[in-house]
């Protein structure tokens, strides 16, 4: 049976061999973590080892990370729950952002961004200058589909000069950049244990000592009351094996973006109409969106799949939903280029034969479309 070439690690990353036996090894023991037996303690063990361990990627205090049961539920307590009076969101964040945000009732301001997609600063002093305070400014370090990394650091700055405090989603982020919450200067960044190789269904929130934070569900007031459940004890404790091992893959970084950086050499050598979305931006390295104009981008995924390849269009949580791109749309695109475009991504068992299948595969849809 011909390998499955998997290029869509923006949507889940494979799951680790590592993470698979700490999960494993969990879910063979009972217990749950608020009880005081042996058996409870343990399972608290698990728990507060991991919470080390994902604090410890993000260089954080332990006790200032909170877990959820994914990026989305951590975005979504953030904006909802920070207790501002107006929200500054980016023209580019993840669809959870902007549903939190409106859900959230209070006043929403978007902050365009450069057709590279990086965020406009004069216009974030602008907007700072006459929303509501305080004010929650929220910009993804990291792009999903297209990979632009944003100055989260310089944002927080300006974000801080007018009071307001800063929240930056991290899932993209996490295991392709070095994280240093400290050093960002934000008061929560958010995180998701699937997108660096760690099981689906957890995530977690890392908050500054003095950011409020309101829990979004009541009930026994676990997670010192700012998340209330059980804790999924097997996927935290894979979180935290995870998060060390993308840790040690950083190292692995300048390899796939050597893979990336071919991946898009050749194809732009095939065509010279094709856009490299974001590529004049700091970009992380595992990233391309691709807009091959004039095939539109659930036709191109189709196809490759027929090939044994897996690519996306546009976010993962959006890809079953024919819509055209905000992100893309935001950045300048108009909706009949956006809606041609792909979303390709590397990474750790990404391979120069991966490469080598993609390409082809590319070329064959581009020259089936211009012989037309």
């Amino acid at each position: 049976m011909k390998r499955l070439v998997y290029l869509d690690y923006n949507a889940t990353s494979p799951i680790r061999d590592e993470v698979i036996d700490t999960v494993t090894a969990a879910m063979r023991t009972v217990g749950n973590p608020s009880s005081v037996h042996a058996a409870g303690r343990d399972a608290r063990a698990r728990v507060e080892e991991a919470r080390t361990q994902v604090a410890a990627m993000v260089n954080a205090r332990p006790r200032d990370v909170v877990f959820t049961s994914g990026g989305t539920e951590a975005s979504n307590t953030v904006i909802r729950g920070a207790g501002a009076a107006s929200i500054l969101i980016s023209a580019i964040e993840h669809d959870c952002g902007f549903a939190a945000a409106k859900e959230s009732g209070l006043p929403v301001y978007v902050i365009p961004t450069s057709d590279q997609g990086v965020v406009d600063m004069g216009s974030l002093q602008s907007l700072l200058a006459k929303a509501e305070k305080p004010a929650l400014v929220s910009v993804m370090l990291a792009n999903n589909e297209m990979g632009a990394l944003q100055d989260v650091a310089a944002i927080a700055t300006v974000a801080k000069e007018h009071g307001a405090r800063m929240h930056t989603d991290a899932v993209q982020a996490a295991g392709k950049i070095s994280l240093d919450f400290k050093a960002l200067g934000v008061d929560y960044l958010t995180l998701s244990a699937h997108k660096l190789g760690g099981p689906q269904g957890v995530g977690a929130i890392v908050l500054g000592p003095t950011a409020p934070l309101k829990s979004l569900i009541a009930g026994g007031g676990q997670e010192l009351s700012r998340r209330s459940g059980t804790e999924n004890v097997a996927g935290i404790a894979g979180f935290g094996t995870g998060a060390m091992e993308a840790m040690v893959g950083l190292g692995d970084m300048d390899r796939i973006k050597g893979l990336r950086d071919r991946l898009e050499s050749e194809i732009r050598a095939i065509a010279n109409d094709v856009i490299v979305v974001g590529s004049g931006a700091e970009r992380i390295a595992n990233t391309s969106c691709l807009i091959m104009p004039g095939v539109k981008g659930e036709t191109q995924v189709m196809h490759f799949d027929l090939n044994g390849i897996c690519v996306s269009s546009g976010s993962a949580c959006s890809s079953g939903k024919v819509k055209v791109s905000h992100v893309l749309t935001a950045m300048g695109f108009a909706p009949e280029q956006a809606e041609c475009s792909i979303r390709v991504s590397l990474g750790y068992q990404t391979t120069e034969a991966d490469v080598d299948a993609f390409v082809a595969a590319w070329k064959s849809i581009y020259s089936r479309t211009r012989a037309r």
